[in-house]
């Protein structure tokens, strides 16, 4: 008999659909004391990277500058047969070069946003860009799971 964590395992082609319909994900980063920072964030993905941006003087972009650990959690289902998810482990990338920072934070404004112009994107993104830090998280670990694989049954 398979082990259930076998039976509930994505494939890489599920995961990465997966994230691809989601909206937000859960960042967790490490505060100076050991604790754990969470928040959710909007995101973008090229390839198997997921792209983060976020103030370079927020708490996250401060914890990963001294900590480039993090976590990233992707999830959804209300009922324990409908419950799927993914936990990506990765050291961080922070980009802190403006260009590099307005190209990213551009595909994530422009992958969570459907009613601004590729105009007011543009705008958007270059006007903030020197005080922001894209993110860049290829996991070295990733722990998936969908229930639905079951069949009801658990």
């Amino acid at each position: 008999m398979p082990k259930r964590r076998d039976q509930i395992r994505m494939t890489d082609e599920d995961l990465w659909s997966f994230i691809d319909t989601q909206k937000t994900v859960q960042v967790a980063t490490l505060n100076p004391d050991g604790s754990a920072h969470l928040v959710p964030l909007w995101f973008a993905r090229e390839d198997q990277c997921i792209i983060l941006e976020t103030f370079s003087k927020s708490q996250k972009a401060k914890n990963l500058f001294r900590d480039s650990r993090i976590t990233l959690l992707f999830e959804d289902g209300r009922e324990y047969t409908d419950l799927r998810g993914a936990t990506l482990y990765a050291q961080a990338e922070c980009v802190s070069e403006v260009e590099a920072v307005h190209r990213f934070q551009s595909m994530v404004i422009r992958r969570n946003t459907t009613d601004l112009s590729e105009e007011v994107i543009e705008q958007a993104s270059r006007s903030m860009a020197h005080k922001k830090v894209a993110i860049l998280v290829r996991p070295h670990k990733i722990i998936t799971w969908d229930h639905s694989k079951l069949g009801g049954i658990y």
